[in-house]
């Protein structure tokens, strides 16, 4: 393995998403992670399509897209956990590992003796990750969690969408999974600061992460602006509620992104679009002022803005370095030469399809390269290698795992 996390081996018992997200980014980063998955199941998202990955015949494997996007570079072990001989070959592996993911309910994993108080016990060095809808503690404990009702109650519907009063108004989701997505995040921070506590001072530690507190925590600065204002932050489409203007504008063929970020762009932007006098206009020439009159200024750049193809204005402006972008597509983001100039798409070998395409870690490191040598696992896939390079089961062992349903 290579990596900077090579020395490092992760039990991931979570599924899904935010728990496989930290997991793959973990093994992105060179650590060993051996996913445990349901016998003749496995994790859910393998379901989670159309899309289905395709096999050299054109036809649909059993994995789907969604599983793809987030169990890169793992070794896929299937064991039932319920059966006490699972549950003890678990216990093994523990012993051999730095890291446990989980993201059962509350309480969940004690009944099979792989709570972490259970595994505590036999590896006082554990780091034990356990990430639920809404932590280990308070009223909602008990309750499940998932997403889109997480992005609701964390407030973030409430900022994302088209404004009130505007056609189109009312909540809206992101378009991807980010609260799960940014616990996923976390973990990976929070997993690695404990490592380094733990390579200082030999003691492990549970990890209590919840997709609630992560969402309230990375509202940023529209959570600062209510602390400080004590006004709730209102939905804006895709304006700023603190710069302008930094927002989708119309072009004669479509929208672009300008994101004016202080006074001198602004100033930059106003001679490109012919808007001289906005530029020293004490109502429009500071940000401030900008915001206090953002209902009077956006009309009249939209109107300047509409003169122009898109093309034009992200020609001209990039030139004059005033921040500004295409609203793509994936298929145009996907042929974008910036994207494809960072290799952005890997491609590698896999057991089904031949090969599999999936989206590089944005991460690079100089000194210890990542190396992309797995692609996400068929199911079961390093049952037997495991047991038997890790656990140092025989033959026969293995195949009277298999004969009662444990692996």
């Amino acid at each position: 393995m290579a990596g900077p996390l090579a020395h490092l081996k992760v039990l991931d018992l979570s599924r899904i998403l935010a728990g496989p997200w930290a997991s793959q980014v973990l093994a992105d980063f060179g650590a060993e992670v051996i996913k445990v998955e349901r016998p003749g199941k496995g994790d859910d998202t393998r379901q989670w399509g159309p899309p289905y990955l395709k096999d050299a015949a054109g036809q649909d494997t059993a994995d789907a897209a969604y599983y793809l996007s987030a169990n890169r570079g793992k070794k896929s072990i299937t064991v039932d956990i319920t059966h006490p001989r699972g549950q003890a070959l678990l216990r093994e592996l523990v012993k051999l590992c730095d890291i446990v993911l989980e993201n059962y309910k509350v309480g969940g994993l004690e009944k099979y003796g792989l709570d972490y108080a259970s595994i505590k016990a036999i590896h006082p060095g554990i780091i034990y990750c356990s990430i639920t809808g809404f932590g280990q503690t308070g009223p909602y404990a008990q309750r499940a969690g998932y997403d889109a009702m997480i992005q609701g109650m964390g407030g973030l519907m409430s900022l994302t969408g088209v404004p009130e009063g505007q056609p189109g108004a009312g909540p809206q989701k992101v378009g991807v999974a980010v609260a799960d997505l940014m616990t996923g995040m976390y973990a990976v921070a929070g997993v690695l600061a404990a490592v380094i506590h733990r390579d200082r001072t030999g003691e492990g530690q549970q990890i209590d992460l919840a997709l609630l507190d992560t969402q309230v925590a990375w509202l940023a600065n529209q959570a600062q602006n209510f602390l400080t204002s004590g006004k709730s932050p209102e939905r804006q489409g895709t304006a700023h509620p603190n710069i302008v203007p930094y927002q989708a504008v119309p072009a004669s063929d479509g929208y672009f992104m300008l994101a004016v970020g202080n006074d001198s762009q602004f100033r930059k932007f106003c001679e490109i679009a012919g808007l001289h006098s906005l530029a020293t206009d004490p109502a429009y020439a500071t940000n401030s002022a900008r915001v206090q009159a953002r209902d009077e200024l956006i009309p009249v750049i939209e109107r300047a803005t509409r003169a122009r193809a898109a093309s034009w204005w992200l020609e001209k402006l990039s030139a004059a370095h005033v921040p500004c972008g295409p609203i793509n597509t994936l298929e145009q983001v996907f042929a974008d030469p910036q994207v494809q100039a960072r290799d952005m798409v890997l491609e590698q070998d896999h057991p089904a399809a031949g090969k599999v395409k999936t989206v590089r870690n944005p991460l690079g490191f100089s000194a210890s390269p990542l190396d992309y040598s797995q692609a996400p696992p068929t199911l079961g896939q390093h049952t037997d290698e495991v047991l038997s390079q890790q656990l140092c089961l025989d033959d026969e062992e293995i195949a009277a795992l298999h004969s009662e349903g444990v692996v």
